[in-house]
């Protein structure tokens, strides 16, 4: 199984970007988007100069509780930058949404819970609402945090988009919101 089977089987579709898209990024942008691979991971990120965005993670199922997930951690934390991604809510039907959220509170992630992040799937055309988890090793303010969500969104998610999806994403300002008073923290909703 190649790298992008093994992320499409593990993501649903409408948070997947297509094949195409994750190959042109990589080709060009490769400068930004990496694919750290080995026989039971697959790990997709951008690498700014300012900040880290995971845009994908797989560990096989065989290998999870091994360590794996860690070192992949570690190897980005070492880059001495905020670490970024989106995550689904819990959804009590999928025992891995829980698993995932555990596994970056143990890593030290926190939650955005000023961004708001909701965004239309090109691939289903469903309303998709995610989670920003950061890891920050200068304690970067959630304000910031949303100012790198920005950037990434702009430079990875919607590249080239009209030209590999026939249609364009929605606009960062509409996809992206900060609202201080929003107050619910995903971790709370974590059974110890």
């Amino acid at each position: 199984m190649n790298w992008y089977e093994k992320l499409s089987k593990y993501f649903p579709v409408e948070e997947m970007k297509s094949k195409e898209h994750m190959e042109r990024l990589l080709e060009e942008k490769g400068d930004v988007y990496y694919k750290d691979e080995g026989e039971h991971h697959v790990m997709m990120y951008a690498e700014f100069d300012t900040f880290i965005f995971i845009d994908y993670v797989y560990v096989s199922s065989a290998s999870r509780g091994k360590g794996i997930g860690h070192q992949l951690m570690d190897k980005l934390k070492e880059k001495e930058k905020p670490i970024i991604l989106e995550v689904e809510p819990i959804d009590y039907e999928d025992t891995d949404t829980e698993k995932r959220l555990h596994f970056y509170q143990k890593e030290g992630f926190r939650h955005a819970r000023s961004i708001g992040y909701t965004r239309r799937s090109l691939a289903t055309n469903e309303i998709n609402e995610m989670e920003i988890l950061y890891w920050s090793p200068e304690h970067e303010t959630e304000e910031e945090i949303f100012e790198k969500m920005k950037k990434m969104y702009k430079n990875i998610h919607t590249y080239k988009d009209k030209e590999l999806y026939g249609e364009s994403y929605e606009p960062v300002d509409k996809v992206l919101t900060f609202d201080e008073s929003r107050n619910d923290n995903i971790f709370d909703e974590l059974d110890d």
